[in-house]
């Protein structure tokens, strides 16, 4: 039996290399990126996935770990070459540390064992699992804005509220409520 040493073509060479250097440069753009084990989801579900992807501005592709490896060792990721088994995807976002992980941790709970997060890395950084839930448990930004002004709305709706009761109690509502009735029982002038 005879072994190929034989290197790729330079056509294939030259394919990978291009998508190792567009990987290398998405991940030293994001902000934020999960990998994890995609095995066995279906059609509807990878769809389903992709569209929530776009939605919250996460780049998500399914990656070869030989050229993610390679491009995890061009940005200092290295440790993560440990998680590179079997099927792996990546999911990066340049603008959200937490999208990626609210995302991909809503689908593994959702898919059980066909979706499986392996690691991930936050601004340069490698992060463990526990660190991914920790970011998938905070709301989104559109939650969180609502939350941070009804805090700032809070005391100037209670201070409208007590001086609502503070007039009610002194009879200001009273007074033109007894003002109607003594229009209605003027006399209507008379018709000529």
């Amino acid at each position: 039996m005879e072994v190929n040493t034989r290197m790729p073509n330079a056509k294939v060479l030259s394919e990978k290399q291009a998508i190792v250097a567009e990987l290398t440069e998405k991940i030293q753009k994001a902000q934020a990126g999960v990998i994890v084990d995609y095995k066995g989801i279906t059609v509807e579900e990878d769809t389903a996935l992709r569209r929530e992807c776009r939605e919250s501005g996460i780049d998500y592709a399914v990656v070869k770990n030989t050229l993610l490896r390679f491009a995890f060792n061009n940005t200092g990721l290295s440790e993560l070459d440990g998680l590179l088994n079997g099927t792996t995807s990546l999911a990066l976002c340049d603008s959200d540390v937490v999208s990626p992980a609210r995302v991909m941790s809503n689908y593994a709970k959702k898919l059980n064992d066909k979706f499986e997060i392996k690691g991930g890395f936050m601004e340069g950084k490698p992060v463990d699992l526990a660190t991914i839930q920790s970011l998938a448990a905070i709301p989104a930004l559109p939650v969180l804005q609502a939350q941070f002004l009804g805090t700032m709305l809070a005391p100037i709706t209670g201070l409208a509220v007590v001086l609502k009761q503070i007039a009610e109690k002194n009879g200001e509502p009273a007074a033109a409520e007894e003002a109607a009735p003594a229009e209605e029982a003027a006399p209507a002038p008379a018709a000529e």
